[in-house]
């Protein structure tokens, strides 16, 4: 019979709630992959940049037919948080994006549901599908880009201003 010390229960009990909370994540997002992958949503994509990481993913989302944004396509960068889905992802434009509710210089992006809209019955499908929809349809009662929002209502002005900010995705690795 051996007489060593019993272990610690407090220690045992926070580091088996971090790895079941990191697993029940890691679940989750690939549960979320999988649900992406077999969509037939058309326009939108994400996956995570490495294999060795499911917490960073990039994803693209094509402007919807019939909007301004029709035929462009951006690159974005989704980051998941430890406790997702609990609080939003964060999710920013890698590509310069022209739009009321994207900061040009950040990528930034104002939508409800990224911030005190969220809810953890949000995926990923439903958050590309938000802002492909937000593309065409922006909420300029809450501009980051104020310019953009003034030219909102002149559909060619804006045009112009759009493609002078746009910049296709290359097809090589990004820098």
């Amino acid at each position: 019979m051996s007489l060593a010390p019993p272990r610690s229960s407090t220690k045992t009990s926070v580091t088996g709630s971090t790895t079941e909370g990191a697993g029940s994540v890691t679940r989750r997002l690939s549960s979320e992959l999988m649900q992406l992958m077999m969509s037939s949503s058309p326009g939108i994509s994400a996956f995570p940049k490495s294999d060795a990481n499911l917490f960073e993913w990039v994803g693209t989302i094509e402007g919807a037919p019939g909007t301004i944004y029709a035929g462009l396509t951006y690159k974005i960068f989704i980051t998941f948080p430890p406790n997702y889905p609990y609080v939003a992802p964060n999710i920013k434009f890698e590509s310069p994006c022209y739009h009321p509710n994207v900061d040009l210089t950040s990528g930034a992006i104002c939508l409800d549901i990224l911030q005190d809209k969220w809810s953890a019955v949000y995926s990923v499908q439903t958050i590309l599908l938000s802002l492909q929809s937000l593309l065409g349809e922006p909420n300029n009662a809450s501009p980051l880009n104020t310019e953009a929002a003034g030219l909102w209502d002149s559909p060619s002005e804006y045009k112009v201003q759009l493609m002078r900010a746009y910049r296709p995705i290359s097809d090589g690795p990004s820098a």
